[in-house]
């Protein structure tokens, strides 16, 4: 049946773009901490803070685009984060200390809050409701891939290359999804959304925030809090353990595994359930994160890399999936943006606080700490499984 294809044009366009937005941020967020370091001389906090206020400004960005998106239509809305992504890529250099290349991170993290907020709904929004799992695991495939890719080319520029080239090489990117966007249809129009808001003249929590989505993007919170921790100091700790090369690899091997196990997570979340992906995708996370705790070698680091994307790698997706499930046309916008809302807390907060610990623990401390709450994490998913029975048909 035609209303059940999945690989349409627009599919796949937006896809790409997602997948250059991802790319260009993965390229900076696990690079520019040391760069921080090296160029300015922060301390560890700062220059997780540094990594992190980038995902503070796609948080604010993604508070207020969910409920726009019905206003004003995705596509738009897709332009405005697109032309804001590459202004701020542009700002990069003009960065010449540290307040400014704070303000310009936090800049280009609203541009990309924006632009991925709209991609997001727009996927949503063209998936067949049946093949939601299936279709937003394929089109999560693109962010995984740019967090293979990103910090691979990221670290190996870093090594070889003045760190202009990196600015240099998000700014073209960036000009790329500028020419593709003209390519892509409206997906979501503000004329099918729009009458939901329009109703509500006082401000009201449910125009930012969509109730059902809340549970699983609560336990997204802190799981992805756990996964900032190796985004923004495997670096750093590649470099305590004498692994700076391995390194490298190590999300590539990440994206190799999630690639691989995605087709068959997706269906399975569309066939069986939630538990069945979620639960053994944060048991394994959980067991990578011990693994990486205790890397003495290049095999230990590569294998906690791809236990890392059977587990983190699955679960985003998975949850993704379960925070759409059930929720009208009207309100695919600011559920989107609630999921991304709590996961862009996670990662943009975590670092910082992080690296606030990381004196007194070590790498290897803090990477315990995390295995910690990633199964508390689990224990909560649990728990709000049998609590609500929609978390077992999502």
């Amino acid at each position: 049946m035609q209303e059940q294809k999945l690989w349409t044009k627009d599919f796949i366009t937006i896809s790409i773009i997602n997948f250059i937005l991802m790319l260009a941020m993965y390229l900076l967020l696990v690079t520019i901490a040391p760069f921080a370091v090296e160029q300015y001389g922060a301390s560890t906090s700062m220059a997780g803070l540094v990594s992190g206020i980038f995902i503070i400004g796609t948080l604010i960005a993604r508070i207020f685009s969910g409920g726009l998106i019905g206003k004003v239509g995705g596509k738009r809305m897709l332009f405005i984060g697109l032309l804001v992504s590459t202004i701020a890529t542009a700002f990069y250099f003009g960065s010449a200390n540290m307040p400014l290349l704070l303000a310009n991170r936090l800049f280009h993290g609203i541009g990309l809050g924006i632009a991925s907020t709209a991609t997001g709904t727009m996927i949503a929004q063209a998936i067949p409701a049946s093949r939601r799992g299936e279709g937003i695991g394929y089109f999560s495939m693109s962010t995984v891939m740019a967090t293979a890719i990103g910090p691979f080319f990221g670290i190996f520029m870093s090594q070889h290359y003045p760190f202009r080239m990196l600015f240099v090489l998000c700014l073209a990117l960036s000009i790329v999804t500028l020419v593709m966007f003209f390519f892509v249809n409206e997906t979501v129009k503000p004329t099918a959304l729009n009458k939901p808001v329009v109703a509500k003249k006082r401000i009201d929590l449910s125009n930012f925030i969509e109730k059902k989505a809340l549970p699983i993007s609560i336990i997204t919170l802190f799981v992805a809090l756990a996964y900032s921790g190796v985004l923004s100091f495997i670096s750093f700790y590649a470099k305590e353990i004498n692994l700076v090369q391995v390194a490298s690899f190590f999300f590539l091997v990440y994206a190799i595994v999630v690639l691989l196990s995605r087709p068959f997570s997706g269906k399975l979340l569309d066939v069986k359930g939630a538990k069945f992906v979620v639960i053994p995708s944060l048991v394994l996370f959980a067991l990578g994160m011990i693994l990486l705790s205790q890397t003495h070698s290049g095999i230990m680091l590569l294998a906690a890399g791809a236990i890392f994307g059977l587990g983190y790698g699955n679960f985003q997706s998975c949850a993704q999936a379960i925070a759409l499930k059930g929720i009208s046309v009207e309100r695919l916008g600011i559920a989107t943006s609630t999921f991304y809302i709590f996961l862009d807390s996670g990662l943009g907060f975590g670092p910082y606080f992080l690296g606030v610990v990381v004196p007194s623990l070590g790498y290897r401390g803090m990477y315990e700490v995390l295995t910690l709450v990633i199964v508390l994490s689990l224990v909560a998913f649990v728990y709000l499984f049998r609590k609500r029975k929609t978390l077992a048909t999502a």
